[in-house]
């Protein structure tokens, strides 16, 4: 028996997972997004799916894991479903060369729901202040993030979030889906 063998054996199953909470953008504009990624060449396309984010990736211990599950149940339960609509582009440059496209409705929902998900055993604090949106080009040459902005400038997408899901990346380094949380919150006046 070699050395990589026996060490390979004695590491186990991994302590932590790394999770990611999203609004999911659905089809036909999910594939669509996709498409722009990928004609960007940017090297998330393939393995990100078009989301707005509510937990940037988070690593939990694996033991907290039904805590978690429960947590974001409870959050899911407490938030009732809402319309999106995403219209038009915008950037974080020269912070950030990201281009995105802007969520003009549902803003202050993703907003209520990224808090209330950041809290109890996924609390954390952000890099950044919170700014929903469609990242459509990250880590690409500054031509491709122009063609981004102007490309996507009229793009306009409505429709009904019903849900937000759980994913927990996978080791490599895909994401993979975990569950689906359905809004089921009472309608606010």
């Amino acid at each position: 028996m070699n050395d990589d063998t026996f060490v390979g054996r004695l590491a186990g199953p991994p302590e932590t997972a790394v999770l990611g909470v999203i609004v999911p953008v659905p089809e036909p504009w999910a594939s669509l997004l996709v498409e722009w990624r990928t004609k960007l060449g940017d090297p998330q396309a393939s393995i990100v799916p078009p989301h707005v984010t509510l937990l940037p990736p988070t690593e939990v211990p694996v033991a907290d894991r039904a805590a978690v599950a429960e947590h974001l149940a409870a959050v899911a339960a407490n938030h009732p479903p809402f319309d999106m609509h995403l219209s038009g582009t915008g950037t974080f440059t020269p912070v950030s060369d990201v281009v995105f496209v802007t969520v003009a409705r549902g803003i202050g929902n993703c907003e209520l729901l990224a808090t209330d998900v950041r809290t109890g055993p996924l609390h954390r604090s952000l890099s950044f202040p919170y700014h929903p949106h469609v990242t459509v080009a990250h880590d690409v040459p500054a031509d491709m993030l122009e063609l981004a902005y102007s490309g996507l400038q009229n793009l306009s997408a409505e429709f009904r979030v019903e849900h937000f899901t759980e994913f927990e990346q996978t080791a490599t380094g895909a994401w993979s889906v975990v569950r689906e949380h359905r809004l089921t919150g009472p309608a606010h006046l």
